[in-house]
């Protein structure tokens, strides 16, 4: 695998040449500072942008156009990263050696018309697509009360602190879906592509100067280059003691969500020894969590706990029955504090090891997850795949003591089974 950074004056050009895949795939990814009350207008924005363009004015156009590209497939994707809000551009496509000449400059092309003629002008076809996407982001705000799981970690981030970006819905709110316009819309469009942070990614079987050269000709962006802004949340004190939020739901089954936040770290400790720490802990099958809470106890019908580094956070869910919530807890604060006391084997550090670099072997078979860490390397300063083998292995006993110290409850909230309840 090879890689080459670019610097294309208004972004940066990522290109890592492999021929372990008979696809390329290229991704655009638009960087700004979150803002609460732009987070629906992003979404409304993202999925307008692959649904009606000037040239394509309908889905059916776009469907078929990228039918006759060999079946391209084109998508988009809007998600918040720290302090971030991102949007991402997908493009995957067959190598060229299994379709025809010129399906490279084609299919780029096409991405190309995607985000730079966005169909703002035609009417009908506007107000179609819309009032079609006005519906789909509103079924999917309201469709988070019904997935119990989400709807407790959601809860649980805006009882930990409503103002810090963790806390803000994916999804946006509804006032701010009630105001959208088309002026609001295409003022919004205007502002990011004139002020975001972007890199270009492409993988595959390419040539260099052929990328460099049709990405330079298809993608004008004339962003003005600025300092990178923190992208890291980071806590300035951790908390001396949780707090308990419970809320009821008429359900058989009560779903615990446990936010804890993570101090500072250095690079080595966030990047290699939390995600040691967060394996033994509750990463997987083998954790403390599994095979004590849910395999020796039977308190839970699951329970895992996964990291948001960017936000400093560690997030515990757990299926539990409500009559066991008091013991379930009181297990996690025993078990977290085990940890900083060095409880754990070093055979156990030696098999999470083993499995990290199982995982690391996954990631080489996947386009999307080489990007993935491509960018990793750019916001966390993470290593290359062959970086992060040789790093993690460097992880002690000591160390994994060290930053269990630094891992405190802050927010637990149950969501309370209470069968035949009248939900509000």
């Amino acid at each position: 695998m090879e890689y080459k950074k670019i610097d294309m004056t208004s972004f940066n050009l990522h290109l890592i040449k492999t021929d372990r895949f008979k696809t390329v795939n290229i991704r655009i990814c638009l960087r700004d500072d979150i803002q609460k009350d732009e987070i629906t207008l992003r979404n409304m924005l993202t999925s307008f942008l692959t649904y009606s363009t000037d040239t394509y004015p309908t889905k059916r156009d776009l469907v078929l156009k990228a039918q006759d590209l060999y079946a391209i497939n084109i998508y988009t994707k809007a998600y918040r990263s720290g302090r971030f809000n991102m949007i991402n551009f997908y493009l995957s496509l067959l190598n060229e050696k299994y379709t025809e000449k010129g399906m490279l400059e084609e299919s780029i092309r096409f991405l190309a018309d995607v985000i730079f003629h966005p169909n703002f002008q035609k009417q009908a076809a506007f107000e179609e697509a819309f009032q079609f996407l006005y519906d789909s982001i509103e079924t999917s705000m309201k469709a988070i009360k019904e997935n119990p799981t989400t709807y407790s970690v959601v809860r649980m981030l805006e009882e930990m602190d409503k103002d810090m970006p963790y806390s803000y819905r994916e999804f946006g709110y509804q006032e701010d879906l009630d105001h959208l316009t088309k002026e609001n819309l295409v003022a919004y469009y205007d502002k990011i592509m004139k002020n975001s942070l972007i890199d270009i990614y492409a993988i595959g079987n390419i040539d260099f100067d052929e990328m460099e050269s049709l990405i330079r000709k298809y993608f004008p962006f004339s962003t003005f280059k600025r300092p990178k802004s923190m992208q890291l949340i980071e806590h300035s004190k951790l908390p001396l003691r949780s707090k308990i939020i419970k809320e009821q739901e008429n359900s058989n089954q009560s779903k615990l969500s446990i936010g804890c936040k993570i101090g500072a770290l250095t690079e080595f400790e966030r990047n290699y020894v939390l995600t040691i720490y967060n394996m033994i802990l509750g990463g997987n099958s083998e954790s403390k969590f599994f095979q004590i809470i849910r395999e020796k106890h039977s308190l839970a019908y699951y329970v895992y706990s996964s990291l948001n580094k960017l936000d400093s956070l560690m997030i515990i869910k757990a299926g539990i029955s409500r009559e066991n919530f008091d013991k379930t807890l009181r297990l996690v604060k025993k078990l977290m504090k085990d940890m900083t006391k060095g409880n754990f084997t070093e055979e156990h550090i030696e098999i999470v090891k083993e499995n990290y670099l199982s995982l690391l072997k996954e990631i080489e078979d996947n386009e999307n997850a080489i990007m993935e860490t491509y960018l990793a390397k750019d916001l966390l300063n993470l290593g290359d795949i062959e970086e992060r083998k040789k790093e993690v292995m460097k992880v002690t006993k000591e160390d994994i003591i060290e930053v269990a110290k630094k891992v405190k409850i802050d927010t637990v909230f149950l969501l309370e089974g209470v069968p035949n309840i009248e939900n509000n």
